[in-house]
């Protein structure tokens, strides 16, 4: 039995998935077994898939209808037969030293019970800023995710938690499973090195959970654990002030913008006569 699963959950980006695959070919780990579940892609998904099993026996192929992210991962991760499971988006990579060195710290502490990294954005062949998330206990992911969305974690987590949310199919599902999982007394290990690389996309499920859906997923997450967020509300109040706080500032940063300022004159001669029309 292989000590990690590999889970790649795959919905219409049949064109990413080779270069993740080979990132998961490329570690220098090898006990391992990668399941790509097709969840109900329209594309070409099944043949791309299909033609990298016929060339590793680890790598295995699941279909399912279409269900969102967490669904697809919880299918994948009840077929899987690992220890540790590691969750990659279909269109993401890692540097090939991290599933080691991730074995490597779950295996000296019982404590750790999800294991990230530092990573960076990239496109092509280019790469954008780093990010380092700085997680390690349940308070650190009260406000925000403080762990990358995929990562290595024990399958007995996943059990402890019974699973991903599958009612979340916006995004922030990771944070919340995270936050689970810290309730339930695990740690995070951060790994501050780069080795995750997230592949910049305009419509990236986290770039549409940012700008459409980050109030009714985070009201969501805060109503799901009202007991957490009553025991800590004043860091609760804090954060929500803070933000209030910074969103004015950045108002009035742009109010007082060149940009702006030139704009308005501009504009001024049309609204004059918008209202005399009116």
């Amino acid at each position: 039995m292989p000590i990690v699963s590999i889970i790649i959950p795959c919905y219409n980006q049949a064109h990413f998935l080779p270069e993740t695959i080979q990132s998961v070919l490329n570690q220098d780990y090898d006990d391992w077994e990668c399941i790509i579940v097709n969840d109900g892609s329209s594309d070409n998904t099944e043949k791309v898939a299909l033609e990298w099993c016929k060339n590793d026996h680890r790598i295995k192929y699941l279909y399912k209808e279409n269900g969102g992210l967490s669904s697809a991962r919880n299918y994948g991760i009840k077929n899987s037969t690992g220890k540790y499971i590691l969750t990659l988006d279909s269109d993401d990579k890692y540097e090939k030293t991290f599933i080691a060195k991730g074995v490597e710290c779950l295996d000296k502490s019982q404590n750790i019970g999800i294991v990230s990294s530092w990573g960076y954005r990239f496109t092509g062949k280019k790469l954008f800023e780093p990010f380092k998330p700085d997680g390690k206990k349940l308070e650190d992911f009260l406000f925000k995710n403080a762990a990358i969305g995929t990562s290595l974690f024990r399958k007995m987590c996943w059990i402890d938690v019974n699973g991903y949310d599958e009612e979340m199919k916006s995004g922030y599902e990771d944070w919340e499973f995270y936050i689970r999982v810290c309730k339930c007394g695990w740690e995070v290990y951060i790994i501050e090195e780069f080795l995750f690389y997230y592949r910049q996309r305009k419509n990236s499920m986290r770039n549409i959970a940012v700008s459409q859906y980050d109030a009714d997923l985070k009201f969501y997450i805060f109503i799901k654990h009202k007991d957490l967020y009553i025991e800590n509300f004043e860091e609760l109040l804090k954060s929500l002030l803070s933000i209030a706080h910074q969103n004015k500032k950045n108002e009035i940063k742009r109010i007082n913008s060149i940009d702006y300022k030139l704009g308005s004159v501009i504009l001024f001669p049309f609204r004059f006569l918008k209202n005399i029309f009116k």
